[in-house]
């Protein structure tokens, strides 16, 4: 969140403040677009109602301090907010729960989609994280909820940022027998994990959940860059531990008139949610 100036900006005086014409310092001066280096009239502060909170901070104990939430998160596009039931796309899709953080002690679980921050409405992915960084370490706040189609709200003590503080948490995770199965809907082939099936995708040993084998050229899953390889956690937030849950919990999303399913993916040691449409037909 930048202030755009014409003000020339350049080595001397960026990192300085930014005046407006009352002599109010507005901004800190912090960047600028050039093609040269030199100023051509693009430059970016930083808010001073940002810099407020740093300032303070350093002056009491020089060092800043941000707040830590332990979530990693994605967008809510129009099909995953169609998937997890939502009235819109809003908030921020938890993708996964860094163990022992602020969010795993609250409560807060992989497939949450969180709505309100500290009495903020979370209007988009992006501004969750400069809200939770501007909050106090230690402070209490109220974080507003939508799990299975209802809001709730919890209570979260925010923790520390620290340099190597994880995005993503480990699972507890364990191992299924073959089961292959197609499923024509999504224009995938899924099956459980075996030892043959976790050498050839390089999988770790505690991976779960069920693994698309192969995805048809054109199909629902291709659309959404899903691969072979893929493992398939949840679909619309519920476990999966053999293809024929997969499949029962598509036809049931069908069957009840929805258009498209969210998948709780795992690849090469992250986690997403992907909403994939239902081929009708």
């Amino acid at each position: 969140n930048f202030l755009q100036t014409d003000a020339a900006i350049n080595k001397g005086n960026s990192g300085g403040p930014m005046f407006n014409l009352a002599g109010e310092v507005v901004g800190v001066n912090t960047a600028i677009f050039s093609p040269s280096g030199g100023s051509v009239g693009i430059g970016f502060a930083t808010p001073s109602s940002m810099a407020k909170n740093i300032i303070a901070q350093l002056r009491e104990s020089g060092e800043v301090r941000r707040g830590w939430l332990g979530v990693r998160i994605q967008n809510v596009t129009d099909e995953l907010a169609e998937g997890l039931r939502l009235d819109k796309p809003r908030g921020a899709l938890v993708a996964a729960v860094t163990e022992g953080g602020p969010a795993e002690e609250a409560g807060i679980q992989q497939g949450d989609v969180i709505l309100e921050f500290n009495g903020r409405d979370v209007t988009e992915m992006r501004r969750l994280p400069a809200m939770v960084a501007e909050t106090a370490v230690g402070a209490e706040v109220d974080v507003t909820i939508w799990r299975r189609s209802a809001e709730e709200t919890v209570k979260v003590k925010i923790g520390e940022l620290e340099a190597d503080q994880l995005a993503a948490a480990p699972t507890d995770q364990r191992q299924e027998e073959v089961t292959p199965d197609k499923m024509e809907s999504l224009g995938l082939a899924l099956g459980t994990i075996t030892p043959e099936l976790r050498t050839r995708f390089e999988l770790d040993e505690d991976t779960k959940g069920v693994i698309i084998t192969e995805v048809e050229e054109g199909g629902s899953g291709a659309e959404k860059g899903l691969r072979p390889g893929d493992v398939i956690v949840e679909v619309d937030q519920e476990e999966v531990s053999s293809p024929s849950e997969v499949v029962e919990k598509v036809e049931k999303a069908k069957s009840e008139g929805y258009r498209v399913v969210t998948l709780l993916v795992f690849r090469q040691g992250d986690f997403q949610w992907v909403a994939v449409r239902i081929d009708q037909s």
